[in-house]
């Protein structure tokens, strides 16, 4: 279970100006415009890989909207700041350096101060700009915990995200805050199912538990929080989390329906391996797409449920697998299971796939071995040529698990093409026979001893230099 941070602030501040520079996208839309964002947007920063955060964007408060009892627009983008506020375990109250306190920041403080939840001042826009002279104007708000930023710019950043991760609790702790404590078991599997609404997520974990555990229904986001349910079977250990359908952004409106989607985030990023359930009677949709976008952004192992396959005759059942192959290119490593999860057909074959995805993205590897694979690959195929120099690949070794991670010494290896970095990746998951499970190369150069090193030259060295500069002169 992620922590969950949440931008508040009147319209025009830099919210998703900070949002994108914390979750390094651009999924937050920029505009000088005031009120640009409506909805709660959601990503997840990964500044810090070992303590990841869900991030929420808030909708700007303007004088008309401050009251949650407003109707239209207005209001409905009160309650969403006021909803993500609530449940957020830190708050960025977020203000303008440059235009200073504002009577708005005043009622947004008030209404945040009744909200009773930690909360982080961040003045933004202070780039060019004296920043105690900035933080000064705000110090009758009487916050202990200040930060200057320009997000446009990254600076201050850092500082920023050091002293949220040190406020914030650990993923252990989130969890059993939210009633759903980490099982640390490390022979449970921990398997979180994953899709669009009404794709049969909810059907296939009653048919695996064999009792009506979550409700099923046709009609579409009936599940809303992700549940996790422990299970034994065939004498190995699994921990099952039912999440909630994600749907595209723009259809997203209920705000119970937000933090369903915040939820299977985080699930996604706790669990091992992730089982996204596609309906064989629509194919691959582009939802489906933005769901398996989320899984391969967290790393996690992937397997592939094409459900409903009962449903659907021999005709449509050729035209399925075109649609998968075409569809799927991009993930060709993750194995495909044909089930039923109605009449409980395929599911053997599902858990040997989810067994197979389990083994590689947990797979421990040895420095030696790992290198030896490094070595036979660039033998085999030696990178090529980039305005003159080639990169250098000399030792590996591995850098974690879930998902597999190897770290790459060597010399200019900013020269490495994208498709040298792929044909890596194909070469190792075909030596060490991983299945389902991306894989990953963090590529570190050797330092230069030499770079801080001044040639200088001699004096009989610069002599010779302007006689060969004459002789040259005189050719032309």
């Amino acid at each position: 279970m992620l922590p969950l941070v949440a931008l508040v602030g009147r319209p025009n501040v830099g919210k998703s100006t900070l949002f994108n520079a914390l979750t390094r996208t651009r999924d937050a839309l920029v505009h000088d415009e005031p009120g640009v964002t409506r909805d709660r947007n959601y990503g997840v920063c990964r500044l810090e890989p070992e303590r990841p955060f869900v991030l929420v964007d808030t909708g700007g408060i303007s004088g008309e909207n401050i009251h949650l009892e407003s109707g239209g627009l207005a209001g409905a983008t009160a309650r969403q700041a006021r909803a993500a506020a609530e449940e957020a375990d830190l708050v960025l109250f977020v203000v303008d350096g440059r235009e200073g306190a504002s009577a708005l920041d005043d009622d947004i403080l008030r209404w945040l101060r009744k909200a009773a939840r930690p909360t982080f001042l961040v003045v933004n826009k202070t780039d060019g700009l004296d920043a105690r002279e900035a933080l000064n104007d705000f110090s009758r708000y009487g916050f202990a915990d200040v930060f200057a930023v320009s997000s446009a710019h990254r600076h201050g950043i850092d500082e920023l995200l050091a002293e949220v991760l040190a406020r914030l609790p650990t993923a252990e702790e989130a969890a059993a805050r939210n009633g759903q404590p980490l099982d640390e078991d490390p022979e449970r599997i921990r398997i979180a199912f994953v899709g669009r609404p009404n794709v049969g997520k909810s059907t296939l974990v009653n048919r695996i538990l064999g009792e009506e555990r979550m409700i099923a229904s046709e009609i579409a986001g009936t599940t809303r929080d992700a549940i996790a349910v422990d299970l034994e079977r065939d004498g190995r250990k699994y921990r099952l989390v039912d999440t909630a359908g994600i749907r595209r952004r723009a259809r997203v409106e209920q705000a119970v329906e937000t933090f369903s989607i915040i939820k299977t985030l985080q699930a996604i990023e706790q669990c091992q391996v992730a089982v996204i359930m596609l309906d064989a009677t629509e194919g691959v949709t582009e939802q489906d797409a933005s769901v398996l976008g989320a899984v391969l952004d967290a790393g996690r192992a992937l397997v592939v449920a094409v459900n409903k396959w009962d449903d659907v005759g021999t005709y449509q059942r050729a035209q399925a697998e075109a649609l998968l192959s075409r569809k799927l290119a991009f993930v060709t490593w993750a194995e495909a299971v044909r089930i039923s999860a109605l009449h409980g057909s395929g599911l053997r074959e599902l858990f040997k796939a989810i067994h197979r995805a389990h083994a590689s993205t947990t797979r421990q590897f040895s420095t030696a071995e790992t290198t030896r694979a490094l070595e036979i690959a660039y033998e085999s195929n030696p990178p090529p040529v980039v305005r003159g120099h080639v990169a250098k690949l000399r030792f590996a070794h591995p850098g974690g698990d879930n998902p597999p991670t190897f770290v790459v010494h060597g010399n200019r290896l900013r020269t490495l093409t994208e498709t040298y970095r792929r044909y890596l990746e194909n070469f190792f998951r075909k030596r060490f026979k991983l299945v389902g499970t991306p894989v990953r190369f963090i590529f570190k150069e050797g330092e230069n001893p030499y770079k801080d090193n001044k040639n200088v030259l001699s004096e009989r060295q610069v002599a010779k230099k302007r006689r060969l500069i004459r002789h040259v002169k005189r050719g032309k």
